[in-house]
């Protein structure tokens, strides 16, 4: 199973003056490719500590996705830093430069050109047709924070990264709460090692108690573990479906 993590990177989102929006995104875009999503962190736009992140992170894991400080201000570091991880200098790429120059025509300023600047040795990729493309170096994905912009380069993911085996995902909806589930749930859980359960409690809706969730590559595991633990329980517990 491919492996990947998230660095969230931007002060205003550590501040609250912004929330973010591209982990759910992205999450599930690779739920929906395969590639389990790991880990997540979030960080001040601190050149240092993204490069620490960077190398940390792109170590171990296969594909690292970053977003956020890739505009031309002063606190938009990401390229810098990505750049120092790899023990690299960035550099100016000829063809994002042509496509800021065409997007931009006489309004260019070279705060705008700094938006060309990429990591020695990294490759663009885009989808057929798309204008702007995603910078990766190695196995780092480099995103740009803007959520609108954010979710238009999923596609390219999906294209580049995708095996046409997504996460299967079944749930079960119950009249019990957690306590009452737990023994049912250990069992379930040892006997189906390969399919990941969740349990999920809620007070705001008067129709069920608790949701569990069935996950797994291996659809037939995981109808399987759904089943099992559903044979454990009345007809009376469960919530029929629409």
């Amino acid at each position: 199973m491919r492996t990947a993590a998230a660095l969230v990177i931007g002060n205003e989102l550590l501040t609250g003056k912004i929330q973010d929006q591209n982990v759910l995104v992205l999450a599930r875009t690779l739920r929906s490719i395969g590639v389990l999503l790991r880990r997540v962190v979030m960080v001040l736009d601190e050149l240092d500590t993204i490069a620490s992140e960077v190398r940390s992170l792109a170590a171990s894991h296969d594909v690292v996705f970053t977003s956020g400080g890739v505009g031309p201000t002063h606190d938009d570091v990401t390229i810098a830093a990505i750049s120092r991880a790899f023990g690299v200098d960035p550099v100016r790429s000829p063809e994002i430069e042509s496509t800021l120059r065409a997007y931009y025509g006489d309004r260019m300023t070279e705060g705008h050109l700094a938006m060309a600047k990429v990591p020695a040795g990294a490759r663009l990729a885009r989808t057929p047709g798309g204008v702007w493309p995603a910078i990766v170096k190695d196995n780092v994905w480099i995103l740009p924070g803007v959520p609108q912009i954010f979710a238009m380069k999923m596609p390219l993911i999906v294209a580049e990264l995708g095996t046409g085996r997504g996460w299967v995902s079944l749930a079960v909806f119950t009249r019990l709460d957690e306590g009452d589930l737990k023994e049912h749930l250990d069992r379930v859980v040892e006997a189906h090692p390969h399919v990941e359960i969740g349990s999920y409690p809620t007070f705001a809706d008067v129709r069920y108690r608790t949701k569990l969730t069935f996950d797994g590559l291996d659809e037939a595991a995981v109808k399987q573990a759904r089943d099992a633990f559903v044979e454990r329980l009345t007809a009376d517990d469960i919530v029929p479906g629409d």
